[in-house]
């Protein structure tokens, strides 16, 4: 099962760095990422080391609600982090909409059951999908460290240090996100479908939570069921101290994987 599920994570990731399409939407990402490097990162930075700027946005949010933001070594990382912990899971969304929506829709998912196992099948593709979100993810840090050392060398091993742990904090971020698209593609028939069906599972599980935080206050604890609950709390961490939101986006991904499992199984041809 395992040499299996390795060898479809591959071929996914293969499809999609090789697929025409693919490419296209790798050299989008690629753009969209450059200016958002090139003017909001880079911008950002240069407000974020003076001590003016510091003072003003204290003010107004509260020492504590941003206290950790200006612990950062690296400004650029810092802005990266608040931009990323948002665009990427939207990112998310879109990318891991069609793991199996177009194998459901076309009849070939029969096929590929026929020749590897459905548990196989479906850890292989979210693997492959989280592989190449990872890929990602990881140029883009880089291109913030190169940005950062361009500004001040002496930021260059700073940078490398946070870099990686805002590299391993999105990706454990990313995990539940790409978890619950492999049980929505499942269901869709379409990558948009399974785009709007996240929308409205989201949508829906906010104005719930909300509704019953309101009412039944003493079980508010239930908002972290929602992928993402956490990012918002994210923002004002830093270094090591990130990690304290990890079990969070971690048992979420198993609790979604486990049902994605079930639902594999017993879903029909």
């Amino acid at each position: 099962m395992i040499k299996n599920t390795l060898l479809i994570a591959q071929f996914e990731v293969k499809k999609m760095l090789l697929n025409p399409r693919g490419l296209i939407a790798l050299i989008a990402f690629s753009m969209v990422w450059l200016l958002i490097l090139l003017y909001p990162i880079s911008g950002a930075s240069s407000f974020l080391v003076n001590p003016d700027f510091q003072a003003v946005i204290e003010g107004i949010f509260g020492t504590d609600a941003v206290s950790e933001l200006f612990k950062w070594p690296v400004a650029e990382l810092a802005v990266y982090w608040i931009a990323a912990l948002y665009l990427f899971p939207l990112f998310c969304i879109f990318v891991s909409a069609d793991q199996f929506a177009t194998d459901r829709s076309r009849g070939t998912f029969r096929f590929l059951t026929l020749r590897v196992g459905r548990d196989s099948l479906f850890f292989g593709r979210f693997i492959g999908h989280m592989a190449l979100q990872s890929l990602l993810l990881s140029l883009t840090v880089i291109a913030t460290i190169l940005l950062a050392a361009s500004r001040e060398p002496s930021l260059f091993l700073p940078a490398l240090y946070s870099g990686l742990i805002v590299t391993l904090n999105l990706i454990i971020v990313l995990l539940p996100y790409t978890a619950l698209m492999a049980i929505l593609s499942l269901y869709a028939s379409s990558a948009r479908q399974a785009t709007i069906y996240a929308i409205l599972v989201w949508a829906a599980m906010s104005i719930s939570i909300a509704i019953i935080n309101n009412y039944l206050p003493i079980i508010s604890e239930l908002k972290w069921v929602l992928p993402g609950s956490q990012i918002s709390m994210m923002i004002n961490t830093q270094g090591l101290q990130s990690f304290i939101y990890t079990p969070i986006a971690l048992i979420q991904a198993a609790v979604l994987l486990v049902l994605g499992k079930v639902y594999i199984n017993r879903s029909a041809l």
